[in-house]
């Protein structure tokens, strides 16, 4: 008993053992079995939170990086306006400004409210809401990106462009993208919301050249940003997608269907009423954007090519004192355009520019072209055309310091130059002529005899004293004006035959200074002194006013008032040239096409002379009558004696040189060639027109 007690128990204690044993090894399968069972979605939370928490690091150290990078550059500072300027006439009247005179020249506090609103509508409805970097807006963008198959919306908020605009260039790169993002970070932490729109509105680029609300305001619609109604200010912040896309001047219709899509969000969002969409929008179809800015802006332009030379670099705002005439430049816009609009079409004449200057030079009113909001090329200073018989003065007065006169006679006949047989625009020829009548008539065979008895080297010498600084060609052709000039240079080039003889140097700016009154630049000097001899200019103003008072210039006469001047016209009527003068002032007026088309008959003498007459009798108004200046009583007979029919061009020249006197003029004479007694000039000519009557 005790035997199988003792073994009952053993083996109890075994199986007890066994079962401990078994347990054991069971407790670890469970918890693996548990750990098996852990629900995937905790894996993936550990997952996400560990690789979230790897980004978070990695964007700390790159924007710290990028930022420790920006701070380097100094871009933690919105750059200041770019330095205006401020132009004032002659009598002190503020005529244009450019650049930021006064600073920001929209504040959103004196803004209609429907002009931020628009912007914030179309660019960036959630910026009163986001930090600088709207993640919903990414969002939205991405997934509309998406369907679309194409890039249909944008991210950026308003903030980004701000920083874009202010400090970064247009590159497209993932780095240039990320700079952006800290820099919006940074101007939300630096300015208000407010803040942050005026800088945009007051930066952001609206097309036209136009940088700044206030300025597409006036380019646009010729008024303030503060003026503006809603259907305006719609198509104002409808520009900020694509500037020249919605140009409302050169694309109305896709402007107007921009500027509708504004203010359908602008209901969306709770800005205006539904009422207010139905006004806006049948108001939008009437939108007229103005199509005129003032002429005054190509001075503008002109002064800020100069400015360099003048001051050098500037970063202040600056005073720009100038000889313009405020009326007279308006005066002068309006009869350019006017003319233009009403005979141009017919005419086939798209284009005209006009300068008008005092008699030293200084340009009292200038005309760049027909509408500078269509075209900023300013067609007075910049354009090169031939000026054709405009530029005939200069052979004559080239002739009469060789030793001729206004009486002195050359045949009208045809001529022949190398197989170049130029020919009169009236394909007449009159036989003898004095050269009165020659210039008055615009003689194109006399004018090409002239050119070849001095050499045309001498005639390019003459122009270029006289004050035209562009290029010549010295052959035959110069004669007929074939190589190009501009109106402003042509122009200051008759200065002399208006003031006795001087030399100028066409300018328009007297003195410039800071806001403060500091003086950078004042004008000193009187031009460039004498050019022409008294004698000699009695003889040119007393041909050149033969023109206007009985050649191709008659439009021109003004009433009261000695004129002189010169009509051009090119081959084919492509350019039209009125220069004229009187003692008190001098203008040009150019006419033609800027692709160099040619005008239905257009001639110097028709449309350029009646505007430079409109002009300039407005400007002489009140002025007394001055004669021309020169010596114009030492030229001889006026009639042609007989035996000039018979006795050959050199008996002419020797009876009419005979009537004229040998003596020097006192006083500083024009530049000679070398032996330039008047004498000596004579015999020159003498022998050049004996060649020339051999080869005939």
């Amino acid at each position: 008993m005790a035997f199988f007690g003792r073994k009952k128990s053993r083996s109890k204690s075994a199986r007890g053992r066994r079962g401990e044993a078994n347990s054991r090894s069971a407790r670890p399968q469970r918890r693996s079995s548990r750990r098996r069972n852990k629900p995937l979605v905790f894996v993936f939370l550990s997952w996400a939170m560990t690789l979230s928490l790897w980004v978070a690091i990695i964007m700390a150290a790159t924007t710290a990086y990028v930022f420790v990078g920006l701070d380097k550059q100094g871009l933690f500072k919105v750059p200041d306006r770019e330095p205006g300027m401020m132009l004032l006439s002659a009598d002190g009247h503020v005529v244009a400004e450019s650049g930021s005179f006064f600073g920001d020249e929209a504040r959103v506090a004196e803004l209609p409210s429907y002009l931020p609103q628009a912007v914030i509508a179309i660019e960036d409805r959630r910026f009163r809401k986001h930090f600088g970097i709207d993640i919903q807006g990414l969002v939205r963008a991405s997934v509309a990106n998406y369907r679309a198959g194409r890039i249909v919306q944008g991210g950026s908020t308003i903030t980004q462009q701000l920083a874009k605009n202010l400090f970064l260039k247009p590159d497209r790169t993932y780095q240039r993208k990320f700079q952006e993002a800290v820099l919006a970070l940074w101007l939300e932490s630096k300015y208000s919301k407010d803040e942050i729109l005026q800088l945009y509105l007051n930066r952001v680029y609206f097309g036209s050249g136009s940088f700044g609300v206030e300025k597409a305001a006036q380019k646009y619609f010729g008024k303030s940003a503060r003026e503006v109604s809603l259907a305006e200010a719609a198509m104002l912040a409808g520009l900020l997608k694509a500037p020249t896309t919605y140009n409302p001047i050169n694309h109305p219709k896709r402007a107007e269907a921009r500027a509708r899509e504004v203010i359908k969000d602008m209901v969306e969002i709770g800005f205006i009423t539904d009422d207010d969409l139905d006004q806006a929008g049948s108001v939008v179809k009437t939108v007229k954007p103005a199509d005129y800015i003032p002429a005054t802006q190509y001075i503008v332009d002109w002064v800020g090519d100069q400015l360099p030379d003048l001051i050098g670099r500037f970063d202040k705002s600056i005073v720009v004192e100038t000889t313009l005439d405020r009326n007279l430049q308006a005066l002068a816009e309006k009869t350019i355009t006017r003319t233009l609009n009403k005979q141009g079409r017919k005419l086939n004449a798209s284009q005209g520019a006009m300068v008008v200057m005092d008699t030293t030079g200084g340009v009292r009113a200038m005309v760049g072209g027909k509408s500078y909001i269509k075209s900023q090329f300013n067609r007075a200073v910049s354009a090169k055309r031939q000026p054709g018989s405009a530029f005939k003065p200069f052979v004559y007065l080239t002739a009469v310091e060789f030793g001729m006169s206004p009486d002195s006679v050359e045949y009208d006949e045809p001529i022949e130059i190398d197989g170049w047989k130029p020919h009169n625009y009236s394909g007449r020829y009159y036989g003898p002529v004095t050269l009165r009548q020659a210039l008055s008539r615009s003689l194109n065979t006399v004018a090409v005899r002239l050119g070849q008895s001095v050499g045309p080297r001498s005639v390019v010498t003459t122009a270029h004293r006289m004050g035209v600084n562009s290029e010549l060609k010295a052959n035959a052709s110069i004669a007929l004006g074939t190589s190009e000039v501009s109106l402003l240079e042509l122009t200051s080039a008759f200065a002399p035959f208006s003031n006795g003889g001087n030399a100028v140097v066409p300018h328009v700016v007297t003195r410039i200074t800071t806001r403060e009154g500091k003086v950078l630049y004042e004008r000193s000097g009187n031009g460039l002194g004498s050019v022409v001899s008294s004698y000699d200019l009695g003889a040119m103003n007393d041909m050149l006013r033969a023109v206007v008072q009985q050649g191709t210039g008659t439009r021109a006469q003004l009433n009261g008032q000695d004129v002189g001047g010169k009509t051009g016209t090119t081959q084919d009527y492509r350019d039209a040239w009125f220069v004229g003068y009187t003692a008190h002032m001098v203008a040009g007026v150019w006419v033609g096409n800027d692709d160099n088309s040619p005008t239905k008959r257009v001639t110097g003498g028709s449309l350029p002379a009646t505007m430079w007459n409109t002009v300039m009798t407005a400007a002489h108004n009140g002025l007394p009558k001055v004669d021309l200046p020169g010596e114009g009583t030492l030229y001889g007979q006026t009639e042609l004696p007989v035996a000039y029919d018979t006795g050959g061009i050199v008996d002419m020249l020797q009876n009419m040189f005979g009537t004229r006197q040998d003596t020097e003029l006192e006083g500083q004479q024009a530049p000679r060639e070398a032996g330039s007694s008047r004498a000596e000039r004579r015999e020159r000519m003498r022998k050049r027109l004996k060649d020339l009557e051999d080869s005939r």
